[in-house]
C-alpha cells in the first residue's frame, strides 16, 4: 500500500495495533481460560494426582495364627527372620546390584531368574524379595556397608516354623508363596516373603490363620525414595486354631507305625468324634516347604513308592477284609436272616455253583454260630450269611456304620472310598450284580474299599451302642450331638460281645495281642486284605507265605478296636500296607496305641 501522507501512516498503524492487540487479548483469554479450568474446575483431579504421587501405600502382612493341640501345645508358630528386599525404585543396575549382594548371600542363578521375573511382573513401586532367613551374621555383614546397596533394605519378618514336624505333617500341612494365579486373590500375596497355607489344616483354615494386613502410608519424592512414615495402620493377628490332636499321643504312634514300610492309624473319642491321633507313615517334615523346597527333597519325596506326601489315614483306600464282617453281621442280625441259635458248618470252604470259595483256615472251623465266626474270622460262615441278607442290605448297614462317603473332616484330599452294589457296577461297567461278588464283598475283598478314618469311625459307632458319631479335628467346629442309627441294642451288643471275643477268649484270632490289665482291656477284629489272586493250582501247592513274597504282592494287615471293653471310649484303625496279617501285625500296633491312649486319657481335656 502506498502511503501519502501523515495521515495514512496513522490510519495503518492504528489497524495494526487493534490487529496485534486483538490476538494478545484472546491469547490471555485463552490461557486464563485454560488456567481457571485447570485450577478450578479440575482442581479436585489434579490434587488427587499430586497427592498419589506424594504418597506410598504398603501393606504389611499380620502375625499367621498359631496351631495348637488340644493341651495347648504350640504345633505351627511363627519366628523373627530377617529378609532382604528390594526397592526397584531406589537400584540402579539391578545386575550389579545382585553381584554385590552375592558377596554376603548364596544368589543362585534361579534365585536371579525369580528376581528378574518379579520385577518384569510388578511396577517400579513394588518390593521384591531378594532372599528370606538371613542369618545374624549376614545381617550384620551388609547393615555395615549399606552404601553398596542402593535400593535393598533388610527387614525383620515371620517365618513358620512345625516343632513336630513329622509326626504332624499330614495334620497340619505347610505354609508357602503364593503362585502366579493366586496374587490375584488378595493384594496381600504380592508382599514379598508372604506365605500362604498349602497343605492340611493350613490350607483348609488359611482364611482364619491369615489375619487381616495392616497398612503403612510412606512420604515418597518423584523417584519413588521414601521420605518418612506418615501414618501406620497396624495388622490384625490371624486366629489361633486349637485342634483335637493330643500331640503326645500323636507321636507315640507316628514312632510305632514306624517299624513298618507303610502304613497309617486313626484314634477317635468314640462319643464325641474328637480325633486324638491321625497318624500316616512315612511322613516328612513340613519345614522343608516354608522357603521353597529343593529340587532334590521334591523329588526324593515325590519318588518314593511308600508315598511320604499322602495322608494314608484319609486319602488310603483299602479293602477292610474282615474287619467288615461286623457290617455284615449286623446287616444280617438287623434283616432277621440270623440270631446266635443260628449256626454254620465250616468245613474249609463254601461252594456256590461250579466255583468253590476258600475259608482262610484249610480244613474249616467246624460249627460255628455268629459269635464264635467272628471271633475266630470264618469266611465260610459269612459267605454263607451273605448270601442270605443279599448285597442290597450289606451296602445299606455299610454306609449306615460310615463307609462310602467322605467325613467331611477339615482335611483337604478326603477320599469317599467304596460301598459298591447293584447300580454301581450297572453304571461303571454296564452288567449285572452275580451272587459270587456278594460272597466276596460280605467279607471286605472285592471292591470294597474303605480309609482308616472310615474304619475308626466303624469301629466307634460299634463301641457306643449305634450312635451315629462323626469325627472333628478343629476343638471349636460346631458339633451336634450323635443321633441314634435305629440299629437295635441287642445286635449292637451281640457283635461287640464278639469283638470281645476276637481279642480276649484263647481261639480270637487276636488272643495275642490282648491288653494283659483287665481294666484297659479292648475288643476288635482283625483284618487281613489281598492285594493279589490265588489261583487253583498254588491253593493246591499251598499258598506261598507273606514273608516269601514280594512286598508288593503281600496282604494288607488291619485291625479296628476299642477299649476300654467295661466302658468304651476310644476306638482305633489301624492299616499296614502289605503287612501280611492283621492279628500278628497290626493288632499289635493297635494294642499298644490303645493302652497309651488310656494312660494319657485325652479325652479328660
Amino acid at each position: 500500500m502506498y502511503v501519502t501522507s501523515d495521515h495514512d501512516r496513522i490510519r495503518l498503524f492504528t489497524r495494526r495495533a487493534l490487529l496485534v492487540g486483538g490476538l494478545k487479548a484472546g491469547l490471555i483469554a485463552l490461557f486464563a481460560g485454560r488456567l481457571y479450568h485447570l485450577q478450578v474446575e479440575e482442581a479436585a483431579k489434579y490434587q488427587t494426582l499430586a497427592e498419589e504421587n506424594r504418597i506410598s501405600g504398603r501393606l504389611i502382612p499380620p502375625p499367621r495364627g498359631q496351631i495348637l493341640d488340644r493341651f495347648g501345645v504350640p504345633l505351627a508358630i511363627n519366628q523373627q527372620n530377617f529378609r532382604a528386599i528390594l526397592d526397584p525404585a531406589e537400584a540402579d543396575d539391578i545386575d550389579i546390584l545382585l553381584n554385590r549382594i552375592g558377596a554376603f548371600l548364596p544368589i543362585l542363578e534361579s534365585d536371579r531368574k525369580r528376581i528378574l521375573r518379579d520385577l518384569e511382573q510388578k511396577n517400579t513401586r513394588s518390593q521384591i524379595l531378594i532372599q528370606d532367613n538371613l542369618t545374624w551374621d549376614q545381617v550384620a555383614a551388609m547393615e555395615m556397608r549399606r552404601g553398596d546397596f542402593g535400593g535393598l533394605s533388610i527387614e525383620p519378618g515371620e517365618v513358620r516354623s512345625y516343632p513336630y514336624a513329622e509326626a504332624t505333617a499330614h495334620i497340619l500341612g505347610y505354609v508357602g508363596a503364593p503362585g502366579e494365579k493366586e496374587f490375584k486373590r488378595d493384594p496381600l500375596f504380592a508382599v514379598p516373603g508372604y506365605r500362604i497355607g498349602k497343605s492340611g489344616i493350613e490350607l483348609q483354615l488359611d482364611d482364619r490363620l491369615r489375619g487381616q494386613a495392616g497398612r503403612r502410608q510412606l512420604e515418597v519424592d518423584a523417584h519413588g525414595h521414601v521420605v518418612r512414615e506418615l501414618a501406620r495402620d497396624e495388622p490384625a493377628a490371624g486366629t489361633d486354631i486349637a485342634l483335637t490332636i493330643d500331640i503326645g499321643l500323636q507321636q507315640f504312634a507316628q514312632r510305632r507305625l514306624g517299624a513298618e514300610r507303610s502304613a497309617a492309624a486313626v484314634v477317635i473319642d468314640a462319643h464325641g468324634g474328637a480325633l486324638y491321633a491321625l497318624a500316616s507313615h512315612p511322613s516328612f517334615d513340613s519345614n522343608l516347604f516354608t522357603f521353597g523346597i529343593s529340587e532334590a527333597d521334591w523329588n526324593r519325596l515325590n519318588t518314593d513308592s511308600n508315598a511320604p506326601l499322602t495322608n494314608k489315614a484319609v486319602s488310603g483306600l483299602y479293602a477292610p477284609g474282615s474287619t467288615f464282617k461286623t457290617i455284615t453281621a449286623l446287616a444280617a442280625l438287623e434283616a432277621g436272616v440270623t440270631d446266635e441259635s443260628d449256626t454254620v458248618y465250616c468245613p474249609g470252604h463254601f461252594d456256590l455253583g461250579d466255583h468253590r470259595f476258600h475259608c482262610w483256615k484249610r480244613g474249616g472251623h467246624g460249627t460255628v454260630g455268629i459269635v464264635a465266626a467272628l471271633a475266630q474270622s470264618c469266611d465260610t460262615y459269612f459267605y454263607d450269611l451273605s448270601l442270605r441278607v443279599g448285597i442290597d442290605k450289606i451296602q445299606a448297614m455299610a454306609r449306615r456304620m460310615g463307609l462310602g462317603a467322605r467325613t467331611e473332616i477339615d482335611l483337604p484330599h478326603e477320599r469317599s472310598g467304596l460301598v459298591p452294589g447293584r447300580s454301581w457296577k450297572l453304571a461303571t461297567y454296564k452288567q449285572e450284580w452275580q451272587q459270587g461278588e456278594t460272597l466276596i464283598n460280605g467279607i471286605g475283598q472285592g471292591y470294597m474299599l474303605a480309609t482308616p478314618l472310615q474304619l475308626a469311625v466303624m469301629a466307634a459307632r460299634l463301641a457306643n451302642g449305634g450312635l451315629g458319631v462323626g469325627p472333628y479335628i478343629v476343638r471349636d467346629a460346631p458339633q451336634e450331638k450323635a443321633s441314634s442309627l435305629g440299629i437295635a441294642a441287642r445286635h449292637i451288643e451281640i457283635v461287640s460281645r464278639a469283638m470281645n471275643a476276637v481279642v480276649n477268649s484263647q481261639r480270637g484270632t487276636a488272643y495275642s495281642a490282648r491288653i494283659a490289665d483287665p481294666a484297659m482291656a479292648m475288643a476288635g477284629k482283625t483284618g487281613t486284605s489281598q492285594v493279589r489272586r490265588i489261583s487253583k493250582s498254588e491253593r493246591e501247592t499251598g499258598v506261598i507265605a507273606n514273608e516269601k513274597r514280594a512286598w508288593e504282592d503281600r496282604d494288607h494287615a488291619l485291625f479296628v478296636g476299642f477299649a476300654p471293653v467295661a466302658a468304651p471310649r476310644y476306638a482305633v484303625a489301624v492299616v499296614v500296607e502289605h503287612g501280611g496279617g492283621g492279628s500278628h501285625v497290626a493288632a499289635p500296633i493297635a494294642r499298644d496305641i490303645l493302652v497309651e491312649c488310656q494312660k494319657r486319657n485325652p479325652a479328660r481335656a
